[in-house]
């Protein structure tokens, strides 16, 4: 099972895993969430840690009623599937 973690003073969520931290950063303004960067250890890529990252992410920024945005390809790449 994997956890996310999220980390609103570092403006990012995050899974720890062997080989560093899984990451979904963001940043904010205006009542908008920009999803601008996803980095999963390398060993790790092709787990579904990102998207576990993203779907986090995404559910939190619903949940406060913000406006998306995907700076990051793969952030946008979900949001496309969920459409």
């Amino acid at each position: 099972m994997t956890v996310v973690v999220h980390q609103p003073e570092q403006s990012r969520f995050i899974v720890t895993c062997e080989g560093g931290p899984a990451v979904l950063e963001y940043v904010q303004e205006d009542g908008l969430v920009d999803f601008h960067h996803t980095w999963v250890p390398p060993q790790h890529r092709g787990s579904r840690i990102a998207l576990a990252l993203v779907e986090a992410g995404l559910a939190w920024a619903k949940a406060e009623g913000r406006d998306i945005r995907a700076s990051c390809w793969y952030v946008q790449k979900v949001l496309d599937r969920q459409s």
